[in-house]
């Protein structure tokens, strides 16, 4: 059985996932450089699992430099990327934010 996608804010700025918000990628990018990015990001990651299989700290640490570098150029983290001055409500608890009522009227 495969899990429904993550519930997206009216924004488009969030994904809800356990109750938790995590910011989106910037939907401004460019199909060809989300691509690299994600690629890049998904890499990284991998390079961490397996430095963490081999217990080598200095490997993991900077394959966790390379996923932050990947996040910060989706705009997953960083400055957020939008402009309307909206603060940055990311991995807040949905419920203690202005989202909580949409979010509690959610089937």
């Amino acid at each position: 059985m495969t899990k429904p996608p993550p519930t997206t804010t009216p924004d488009g700025r969030y994904l809800v996932v356990e109750g938790r918000l995590w910011r989106r990628s910037n939907p401004a990018l460019g199909p060809r450089q989300r691509d690299l990015l994600v690629a890049a990001l998904m890499r990284a990651r991998a390079d961490v699992g397996r430095a963490k299989r081999a217990h080598d700290v200095a490997a993991e640490r900077r394959a966790r430099q390379r996923v932050h570098r990947a996040k910060v150029g989706l705009g997953e983290r960083g400055p957020p990327w939008w402009t309307d001055g909206t603060p940055d409500l990311n991995r807040r608890l949905v419920r203690n934010t202005p989202y909580a009522a949409w979010f509690q009227g959610l089937p």
